[in-house]
């Protein structure tokens, strides 16, 4: 297509991409991070309550991809369930593992965000298929030692904003089609650039002092900030609006791209493996999606 390796990393901050071959399912990803999850986590998996995936590219739609990873990871007394809140799936899914585990519901809970976005891009558009790319990243959560792990939360959505991040599934509207005049694949993602753009760096920092706000934590105590890997202008713009410096954010971009709502756990993995994480450090998880949807986590770390 009508670009180069200079125009999209000048523009999105991205060099590298990982993308699945056409033949291979995106559970096949999801499977292998929630194995990694498990071993690291010292359980067996059979101790896993919950499998919860987040996923907006799931093979199928049934059966869903959680009841896949339970199968092929021997979960056997877990039970499953699908969450779609696009590239916001992961902090939308930690909250909700956070309310069975706070209540006793379960123990352990294995969340896994797996993203093929590649499968889900029309590759004549060259506005978006430069941005995604495809991966996996999956946590074992349970309970800690008290004032460490999940210290807040805050969701959020505004549905009357959702036209502008759209992947069709069993019906399309006449304005979905017409946006897609020009496509090859009428199912492919289309966003709006600019109105995904204007959203994002202004939810992201709103997102994160909610999520501090009315807790011990201020932005000067947080080691990092990870947010979503959607594209180097979005954070730029959102740190300069929450006034920290660069360095505090954590990002993996420019080696995997957009990967949606697998972004923000690869990125948690990486700084894991580099042992840039150390027990008491502060975390804050952001991130924005279609939906169009937002949230934000507030971590101690503890592993």
């Amino acid at each position: 297509m009508d670009t180069s390796d200079e125009w999209i990393l000048k523009r999105t901050g991205i060099s590298q991409r990982r993308i699945l071959s056409q033949d291979t399912p995106v559970y096949t990803l999801a499977v292998e991070a929630a194995r990694h999850a498990i071993n690291d986590s010292g359980l067996q998996p059979e101790n896993i309550d919950l499998v919860l995936v987040t996923t907006s590219t799931p093979d199928y739609l049934t059966p869903s991809t959680s009841c896949i990873i339970q199968k092929e990871t021997g979960a056997v007394n877990a039970a499953a369930f699908d969450l779609v809140a696009a590239c916001s799936g992961f902090i939308y899914g930690m909250t909700v593992a956070q309310q069975f585990i706070q209540t006793g519901y379960y123990k352990n809970i294995l969340l896994v965000s797996c993203e093929g976005m590649s499968k889900a891009l029309d590759w004549s558009d060259r506005k978006n298929c430069v941005l995604f790319g495809d991966g996996a990243g999956a946590v074992v959560l349970g309970r800690v030692e008290d004032g460490y792990g999940i210290l807040n939360t805050h969701i959020g959505a505004n549905g009357a904003v959702g036209k502008y991040i759209t992947i069709p599934c069993l019906y399309m509207s006449e304005e979905d089609k017409q946006t897609r005049e020009e496509y090859d694949n009428k199912l492919a993602l289309w966003q709006d650039g600019q109105e995904v753009f204007k959203f994002a760096v202004k939810i992201m920092p709103y997102a994160t002092e909610r999520v501090i706000e009315n807790t011990e934590v201020s932005l000067d105590d947080v080691k990092y900030i990870i947010p979503h890997q959607a594209n180097c202008r979005i954070i730029e713009g959102a740190v300069k609006r929450l006034g920290v410096a660069l360095e505090k954010v954590y990002t993996t971009i420019k080696k995997y791209g957009n990967i949606s709502s697998a972004s923000i756990p690869v990125a948690m993995d990486d700084a894991y493996r580099k042992k840039h994480l150390n027990k008491g450090d502060n975390l804050v998880l952001v991130g924005f999606g279609g939906g169009l949807t937002w949230g934000s986590a507030l971590l101690r770390w503890s592993k």
